[in-house]
């Protein structure tokens, strides 16, 4: 997959590159009456990381009204409720990612590969056709799940918070549907990893049935004699089925990156875990920070 551009300092709005209206723009003794934030939308404005360092983040887009000298400010993300999308390929490492990114950040971590897996282990009508169609390896159908995630995603608890969506979206008419619930994410953080890397992960990869944890039989072995005798491999967890995975995954990702290219931010999966977030971790950080330098000064200038 070739690398992308990621967050340029520039404001890109269509092919062209604007900077903020200097103050000159509205009248000298113009101060304004409101200001509101509304969700930010990649599709309109965005922004880029550029040699997978932060540079830019500070949109914001000033609406005057035809009625009144009042001015919208939108800005990128609220500090308080980070909205992060982060995808790979099977076994690119996005469990072990996840874990560090809420560890440290507070983020509602939302699976939907577990929403499903928990549908199909109830034994439910969706989660029994989600099976049949990921043991062909193709994607579930959007019906079966983006109101499943959608609804989650809604609960006070990620409103708060914020949240970290986990291998969703991964098909373009997916993304649409997250986009036409107004869900879009500050950042898209994607894990490269080599073909023969994915594959030896998932074969060697098994599951705790009692406490949840996943184990490698090679990179990650269990503890002891006892859980080792309890693990178990996922249907899906076979090298057949993976490499299906691996097609349906590439047909796939270059249409949800177009959708997301303006805040995507790309990451060799091949390094070791620390690296990895090291690198998400600053890519992160760089968010917040902009995203409270902006609120800062939206508050200074609104007091003026």
């Amino acid at each position: 997959m070739a690398s992308l551009n990621i967050f340029s300092s520039s404001i890109a709005v269509g092919k062209s590159t604007s900077s903020l209206p200097s103050p000159s723009l509205f009248p000298s003794n113009h101060k304004p009456r409101a200001a509101r934030y509304t969700p930010y939308s990649a599709s309109k404005t965005s922004l880029r990381l550029a040699n997978g360092h932060h540079r830019g983040n500070s949109e914001l887009r000033w609406k005057p009204s035809s009625t009144s000298p009042t001015a919208t400010v939108v800005a990128l993300v609220n500090p308080q409720s980070l909205k992060v999308m982060i995808s790979g390929a099977p076994a690119s490492g996005k469990g072990t990612q996840c874990e560090l990114i809420k560890e440290k950040y507070g983020l509602v971590h939302i699976s939907a590969g577990d929403l499903l897996r928990e549908e199909i282990a109830a034994g439910t009508e969706n989660g029994r056709q989600a099976k049949e169609f990921m043991e062909k390896g193709m994607l579930v159908p959007n019906e079966i799940v983006v109101t499943m995630v959608k609804e989650r995603l809604l609960q006070p608890d990620a409103e708060k918070h914020g949240w970290l969506l986990d291998g969703y979206p991964r098909s373009l008419s997916q993304a649409m549907a997250l986009e036409n619930l107004s869900i879009q994410p500050d950042i898209f953080i994607v894990l490269d990893v080599s073909d023969e890397i994915l594959v030896e992960r998932v074969v060697g990869r098994r599951l705790d049935p009692v406490t949840g944890r996943i184990y490698h039989l090679k990179y990650s072995p269990p503890e002891n004699e006892e859980v080792a005798a309890r693990l178990t491999q996922r249907f899906d967890d076979t090298e057949e089925k993976v490499k299906l995975r691996l097609q349906t995954h590439y047909q796939n990702v270059e249409s949800v990156l177009s959708i997301y290219e303006a805040v995507t931010f790309k990451v060799n999966g091949n390094a070791p875990k620390e690296d990895v977030f090291a690198q998400i971790d600053k890519a992160l950080s760089s968010v917040i920070d902009k995203a409270t330098e902006i609120d800062s000064s939206t508050a200074a200038g609104m007091a003026q």
